[in-house]
C-alpha cells in the first residue's frame, strides 16, 4: 500500500535533481548579461591615432605650412611660403599691368581728343593696347590657377606625409624560398616574403612537376 505513495515522491526528487543539474550547466541569463555588461565597460577605449592626417590637412587648409609643422617637417615651410608668395606677387603684378592697359585702351577708344593715355607716344594703334591688355588678362588667370595649385599641393603634401609617418618603413624585409609539397604528391618551391619581422605575405608560389 505504500508503493503508490513512494513512486510520486521518488519521481519528484528525480525531477528536482535534474533541474538543479540543468541550472548548473546553464547559468541564469541575468548573470550572463551582468557579466557581459561588466566586461564591456572594463574594455579600455581605443586611443585615438597620435598623428592624424585629417588634422594635418585641416591645419594646412587654415594656415599654409601649419600642416608641415604638425608633421615636424619644418624645412618645408619656407618652400610653401615661397611658392605662395611668388604666385601672389605674380598675380598682383599681372593685375596691375592689366588695369593700366585696360584704362589706356578705354581712353584711346573714348573718341575724346583731349584725353591722352600714358602709352600715346609708345603705341600708335589701339589694337596693340587691346592685344597687350588681353595678354595680361590671360596671365592673371594663369596666376590664379597656379596659386590654387600651390595651395592645394600644400594641403596634399601635409596629408600624404602624415599618412607616411604611421607607415611601416622597416628595413627588415626578407624573402625566403623553401621546399614545399604540391597536392601531397610532388615537390616544389615556395616563395615567402616577410616585412618588419612579421610575415605579411605568405601566399606560396610553388614550382614543380
Amino acid at each position: 500500500m505504500l508503493l503508490p505513495c513512494l513512486i510520486p515522491g521518488t519521481l519528484l526528487a528525480q525531477d528536482s535533481t535534474k533541474a538543479a543539474y540543468l541550472r548548473t550547466q546553464q547559468p541564469d541569463n541575468r548573470k550572463d548579461s551582468a557579466t557581459l555588461f561588466i566586461k564591456k565597460d572594463s574594455v579600455a577605449p581605443v586611443p585615438e591615432s597620435v598623428h592624424s592626417p585629417r588634422k594635418a590637412a585641416l591645419f594646412s587648409a587654415v594656415l599654409p605650412g601649419l600642416g608641415q609643422a604638425y608633421n615636424h617637417q619644418y624645412w618645408k615651410i619656407p618652400l610653401v611660403y615661397a611658392a605662395l608668395g611668388i604666385t601672389t606677387y605674380t598675380f598682383i603684378d599681372n593685375m596691375s599691368e592689366y588695369r593700366r592697359y585696360r584704362n589706356a585702351y578705354r581712353i584711346r577708344m573714348d573718341g575724346n581728343a583731349d584725353t591722352v593715355d600714358e602709352f600715346a607716344g609708345l603705341y600708335q594703334n589701339a589694337s596693340t593696347l587691346k592685344l597687350i591688355r588681353d595678354q595680361y588678362r590671360e596671365w592673371v588667370d594663369y596666376s590664379v590657377l597656379v596659386f590654387t595649385l600651390a595651395y592645394g599641393l600644400n594641403i596634399l603634401d601635409a596629408t600624404v606625409f602624415a599618412h607616411l609617418r604611421t607607415f611601416d618603413m622597416s628595413d627588415d624585409l626578407s624573402m625566403k624560398i623553401v621546399p614545399t609539397v604540391i597536392d601531397n604528391r610532388a615537390l616544389g618551391l615556395s616563395l615567402r616574403i616577410s616585412i618588419g619581422g612579421k610575415k605579411k605575405f605568405s601566399n606560396s608560389l610553388a614550382i614543380g612537376n
